[in-house]
């Protein structure tokens, strides 16, 4: 099921974060395989993009969604359940919970497209931002991105899981080359994919004013930074910045399901 508009609100640190998230279907597809999740008691924001099209994306989106959520809500208060997966004892704690939930989200995903003859090749992006009060921890897979705007300067904190990307990478394609590419949605590295999967993290401090931007490929795909970037600058409403930031991805051709979640750093 896809979430309907939400906002929400969290303390932190002498400052509060704001909320706002919603989903669309787009112009060209005839069902929504995004999915996306706004705190309710943890300060965890999800944006997750399914693939596998007869509504299997839809359900590895809603999986992974699901799972990083309850396994959140089952260590809030104890120590994160690490089992199966090996810990980098180097790293945070959370960071480690961030980990291990995205992982087994991918190891019940893989499951269920093992059992279901419907879901087989099923999978999913994944972006995850935990917020804590000194610390904004993010954990990805795929092509969906994370975004912070701060004093003006919108910029892409995630690095794409994508074959285009690959290829800049390795300097076989210029960006001009990069945006005429005809595999542009291709992805390297999803949930689903296979039996284990590699979680990207890395941490930031936050500061007053900062906006985080989630989305999937619907809106990165068919928005610019700069068009993104005088949107929320324009709009101080979350709410409605979500919408018009949805909009300008249908205006522009909306060829894919559009999902946008916003968590901004603001003054009590």
């Amino acid at each position: 099921m896809i979430p309907d508009p939400m906002s929400s609100a969290f303390p932190l640190d002498g400052a509060r974060l704001r909320f706002s998230g919603d989903t669309n279907v787009g112009r060209k597809r005839n069902h929504n395989e995004d999915n996306f999740y706004l705190p309710t008691e943890e300060r965890l924001t999800i944006v997750a993009d399914g693939m596998g099209g007869h509504a299997s994306g839809e359900v590895a989106s809603q999986m992974a969604v699901d799972t990083v959520v309850e396994y959140f809500k089952a260590t809030q208060e104890d120590a994160p359940l690490t089992w199966p997966f090996k810990v980098d004892r180097g790293s945070h704690a959370e960071v480690n919970r961030l980990v291990v939930g995205i992982k087994l989200a991918n190891q019940k995903i893989v499951e269920h497209s093992q059992k279901d003859p419907n879901c087989r090749g099923m999978g999913t992006t994944l972006v995850a931002v935990f917020f804590m009060d000194d610390n904004v921890i993010i954990g990805h897979v795929g092509d969906s991105r994370v975004y912070r705007l701060r004093e003006g300067k919108l910029t892409q904190l995630t690095e794409d899981h994508s074959l285009v990307n690959d290829y800049i990478k390795m300097k076989r394609m210029t960006d001009e080359e990069a945006a005429a590419f005809p595999h542009k949605n291709v992805i390297v590295r999803a949930l689903g994919m296979k039996e284990t999967v590699q979680v990207d993290v890395l941490e930031e401090k936050p500061k007053l004013g900062d906006c985080y931007l989630l989305c999937s490929d619907g809106l990165s795909g068919m928005v610019s930074d700069q068009q993104m970037t005088q949107i929320l600058e324009a709009e101080p409403d979350l709410d409605k910045a979500t919408q018009k930031l949805i909009d300008a991805a249908n205006a522009n051709g909306g060829i894919d399901n559009i999902t946008v979640v916003l968590g901004r750093v603001e003054p009590i």
